[in-house]
Protein backbone atom coordinates (compact mmCIF):
# COMPACT_ATOMS: atom_id res chain seq x y z
CA UNK A 1 0.00 0.00 0.00
CA UNK A 2 2.75 2.43 0.74
CA UNK A 3 4.59 1.14 -1.67
CA UNK A 4 1.87 2.21 -4.09
CA UNK A 5 1.03 5.39 -2.69
CA UNK A 6 4.81 6.33 -3.18
CA UNK A 7 4.50 4.88 -7.22
CA UNK A 8 1.50 7.31 -8.28
CA UNK A 9 3.38 10.80 -6.16
CA UNK A 10 6.14 10.20 -7.78
CA UNK A 11 4.23 9.39 -11.35
CA UNK A 12 2.38 12.41 -11.11
CA UNK A 13 5.43 14.68 -10.92
CA UNK A 14 6.82 16.02 -14.37
CA UNK A 15 9.63 14.41 -16.05
CA UNK A 16 9.11 11.18 -14.40
CA UNK A 17 10.39 7.82 -16.23
CA UNK A 18 9.67 4.45 -14.87
CA UNK A 19 11.83 1.30 -15.52
CA UNK A 20 12.43 -2.15 -14.58
CA UNK A 21 16.00 -3.97 -14.45
CA UNK A 22 16.70 -7.53 -14.55
CA UNK A 23 20.23 -8.92 -13.64
CA UNK A 24 21.91 -12.14 -13.52
CA UNK A 25 25.27 -11.93 -12.03
CA UNK A 26 28.05 -14.78 -11.17
CA UNK A 27 30.47 -14.08 -8.80
CA UNK A 28 34.08 -16.71 -9.66
CA UNK A 29 36.31 -16.67 -6.80
CA UNK A 30 39.68 -17.44 -7.90
CA UNK A 31 41.56 -17.58 -4.81
CA UNK A 32 40.86 -16.39 -1.29
CA UNK A 33 42.09 -12.60 -2.65
CA UNK A 34 40.62 -12.49 -5.97
CA UNK A 35 37.58 -12.21 -7.17
CA UNK A 36 35.86 -12.54 -10.98
CA UNK A 37 31.98 -10.75 -11.16
CA UNK A 38 30.30 -10.90 -14.53
CA UNK A 39 26.71 -9.68 -15.09
CA UNK A 40 24.00 -9.06 -17.65
CA UNK A 41 21.73 -6.37 -16.92
CA UNK A 42 18.20 -6.35 -19.33
CA UNK A 43 16.78 -2.39 -18.56
CA UNK A 44 13.28 -1.94 -19.56
CA UNK A 45 10.83 1.37 -19.97
CA UNK A 46 7.76 0.93 -17.75
CA UNK A 47 6.30 4.25 -17.75
CA UNK A 48 7.65 7.36 -19.90
CA UNK A 49 6.14 10.67 -21.65
CA UNK A 50 2.66 10.58 -19.63
CA UNK A 51 2.37 6.63 -20.87
CA UNK A 52 2.47 3.23 -19.48
CA UNK A 53 4.73 0.80 -21.40
CA UNK A 54 6.66 -2.29 -21.95
CA UNK A 55 9.84 -2.38 -23.93
CA UNK A 56 13.63 -2.94 -23.98
CA UNK A 57 15.99 0.02 -23.05
CA UNK A 58 19.22 -1.58 -23.44
CA UNK A 59 21.68 -4.68 -22.39
CA UNK A 60 24.64 -4.37 -20.08
CA UNK A 61 27.90 -6.67 -20.16
CA UNK A 62 30.03 -6.48 -17.09
CA UNK A 63 32.97 -7.92 -15.95
CA UNK A 64 34.39 -6.57 -13.06
CA UNK A 65 37.79 -8.13 -11.24
CA UNK A 66 38.34 -7.54 -7.54
CA UNK A 67 41.55 -8.03 -5.36
CA UNK A 68 40.95 -7.74 -1.22
CA UNK A 69 43.96 -5.81 -0.51
CA UNK A 70 43.19 -6.37 3.58
CA UNK A 71 40.63 -7.10 6.04
CA UNK A 72 37.28 -5.64 4.57
CA UNK A 73 39.03 -3.74 1.74
CA UNK A 74 38.83 -4.35 -1.73
CA UNK A 75 40.03 -2.63 -5.12
CA UNK A 76 38.81 -3.29 -8.21
CA UNK A 77 38.85 -2.66 -12.29
CA UNK A 78 35.70 -3.56 -14.53
CA UNK A 79 34.60 -3.03 -18.25
CA UNK A 80 31.18 -2.55 -19.01
CA UNK A 81 29.50 -2.56 -22.32
CA UNK A 82 25.87 -1.06 -22.46
CA UNK A 83 24.06 -2.09 -26.01
CA UNK A 84 21.20 0.57 -26.35
CA UNK A 85 20.97 2.20 -30.15
CA UNK A 86 19.31 -1.30 -31.37
CA UNK A 87 16.20 -1.15 -28.74
CA UNK A 88 15.36 3.07 -28.25
CA UNK A 89 17.85 4.33 -30.37
CA UNK A 90 20.36 5.74 -27.63
CA UNK A 91 23.82 5.73 -28.25
CA UNK A 92 25.91 2.78 -27.08
CA UNK A 93 28.29 3.10 -24.83
CA UNK A 94 32.26 1.53 -23.33
CA UNK A 95 32.36 1.95 -19.78
CA UNK A 96 35.80 1.36 -17.83
CA UNK A 97 35.46 1.26 -13.62
CA UNK A 98 38.06 1.66 -10.72
CA UNK A 99 36.83 1.41 -7.16
CA UNK A 100 37.71 1.22 -3.84
CA UNK A 101 35.44 -0.75 -1.50
CA UNK A 102 35.53 -1.12 2.57
CA UNK A 103 33.54 -2.81 4.72
CA UNK A 104 32.98 -3.01 8.40
CA UNK A 105 30.90 -5.01 11.00
CA UNK A 106 30.92 -4.17 14.49
CA UNK A 107 27.86 -5.54 15.28
CA UNK A 108 25.19 -7.39 13.22
CA UNK A 109 24.81 -4.49 10.45
CA UNK A 110 27.44 -4.45 7.91
CA UNK A 111 28.35 -0.67 6.79
CA UNK A 112 30.00 -0.05 3.40
CA UNK A 113 31.59 2.45 1.53
CA UNK A 114 32.82 2.33 -2.35
CA UNK A 115 34.40 5.06 -4.22
CA UNK A 116 34.03 4.97 -8.22
CA UNK A 117 35.81 6.34 -10.91
CA UNK A 118 34.18 5.96 -14.62
CA UNK A 119 35.07 6.94 -18.08
CA UNK A 120 31.76 6.45 -20.26
CA UNK A 121 32.57 6.31 -23.66
CA UNK A 122 29.87 7.17 -26.31
CA UNK A 123 30.35 8.71 -30.08
CA UNK A 124 29.33 12.28 -29.16
CA UNK A 125 31.46 12.53 -25.98
CA UNK A 126 33.22 10.48 -22.94
CA UNK A 127 32.46 11.57 -19.92
CA UNK A 128 34.04 11.60 -17.00
CA UNK A 129 31.73 10.14 -13.22
CA UNK A 130 32.57 9.87 -9.86
CA UNK A 131 30.71 8.09 -7.51
CA UNK A 132 30.22 7.64 -3.67
CA UNK A 133 27.91 5.05 -1.73
CA UNK A 134 27.27 4.30 1.40
CA UNK A 135 25.56 1.37 2.40
CA UNK A 136 24.16 -0.75 4.64
CA UNK A 137 23.17 -4.77 5.10
CA UNK A 138 21.90 -6.87 7.66
CA UNK A 139 19.76 -10.51 7.83
CA UNK A 140 16.11 -10.32 9.54
CA UNK A 141 16.49 -13.23 11.43
CA UNK A 142 19.27 -13.56 13.88
CA UNK A 143 22.61 -12.34 14.08
CA UNK A 144 24.13 -14.03 10.75
CA UNK A 145 22.62 -15.22 7.41
CA UNK A 146 21.79 -18.93 6.95
CA UNK A 147 19.84 -20.22 4.19
CA UNK A 148 16.63 -19.85 3.37
CA UNK A 149 16.66 -16.57 5.59
CA UNK A 150 15.91 -13.41 4.66
CA UNK A 151 18.22 -9.94 4.39
CA UNK A 152 17.90 -6.13 4.02
CA UNK A 153 19.97 -4.03 1.61
CA UNK A 154 19.95 -0.04 1.58
CA UNK A 155 22.07 2.14 -0.17
CA UNK A 156 22.42 5.94 -0.75
CA UNK A 157 24.62 7.55 -3.85
CA UNK A 158 25.96 10.68 -5.01
CA UNK A 159 27.15 11.53 -8.55
CA UNK A 160 29.20 13.79 -10.42
CA UNK A 161 29.57 13.74 -13.86
CA UNK A 162 31.37 15.82 -16.10
CA UNK A 163 32.52 16.29 -19.80
CA UNK A 164 34.16 18.85 -22.51
CA UNK A 165 31.72 21.86 -23.38
CA UNK A 166 29.12 20.69 -20.70
CA UNK A 167 27.68 21.63 -17.27
CA UNK A 168 28.81 18.78 -14.54
CA UNK A 169 25.14 16.98 -13.54
CA UNK A 170 24.84 15.84 -10.31
CA UNK A 171 22.53 12.63 -9.04
CA UNK A 172 21.33 10.96 -5.99
CA UNK A 173 20.63 7.40 -6.12
CA UNK A 174 18.43 5.97 -3.14
CA UNK A 175 17.85 1.85 -2.80
CA UNK A 176 16.07 -0.50 -1.03
CA UNK A 177 16.38 -4.50 -1.58
CA UNK A 178 15.05 -7.07 0.08
CA UNK A 179 16.98 -10.20 -0.25
CA UNK A 180 17.16 -14.47 0.23
CA UNK A 181 19.68 -16.83 0.48
CA UNK A 182 18.56 -19.18 -1.23
CA UNK A 183 21.14 -22.07 -1.05
CA UNK A 184 25.36 -21.94 -0.51
CA UNK A 185 25.61 -20.74 -4.34
CA UNK A 186 22.41 -18.93 -4.78
CA UNK A 187 21.03 -15.33 -3.91
CA UNK A 188 17.85 -13.84 -5.24
CA UNK A 189 16.57 -9.79 -4.07
CA UNK A 190 14.40 -7.49 -5.51
CA UNK A 191 13.83 -3.61 -4.41
CA UNK A 192 13.29 -0.05 -5.88
CA UNK A 193 15.45 2.48 -6.27
CA UNK A 194 14.93 6.08 -6.68
CA UNK A 195 17.58 8.34 -9.19
CA UNK A 196 17.09 12.32 -9.15
CA UNK A 197 18.96 13.16 -12.26
CA UNK A 198 20.82 16.36 -12.70
CA UNK A 199 19.93 18.29 -9.81
CA UNK A 200 21.41 21.22 -10.37
CA UNK A 201 20.01 22.26 -13.75
CA UNK A 202 16.96 20.21 -14.81
CA UNK A 203 15.87 17.71 -12.18
CA UNK A 204 14.41 14.66 -13.39
CA UNK A 205 13.17 11.12 -11.45
CA UNK A 206 13.46 7.90 -11.99
CA UNK A 207 12.23 4.88 -10.85
CA UNK A 208 13.28 1.69 -10.95
CA UNK A 209 12.32 -2.05 -10.22
CA UNK A 210 15.13 -3.86 -9.81
CA UNK A 211 15.79 -7.99 -9.55
CA UNK A 212 18.96 -9.48 -9.37
CA UNK A 213 20.01 -13.47 -8.95
CA UNK A 214 23.65 -13.79 -7.66
CA UNK A 215 25.31 -17.20 -8.16
CA UNK A 216 29.03 -17.58 -6.10
CA UNK A 217 31.01 -20.45 -7.79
Amino acid sequence: MLFTLYFFSIKAQDNFIGLWQQTAAVNYKVSPFYLHNFALNSRNYLYRDNNLELSARHLDFIHFSNLRVSEGQSIAVGLQYRHREPFDGGSNELRFTQQYNINTRPNVVRYGHRVRAQQRIRSSRTVHRFRYRFSTDFPLKGEKLDVGEPYLVTNVEKLLSVARQKKPQYDIRFTVNLGWKLNDRYKFQFGVEHRLEDLAQYERHELFLMSRLNLSL
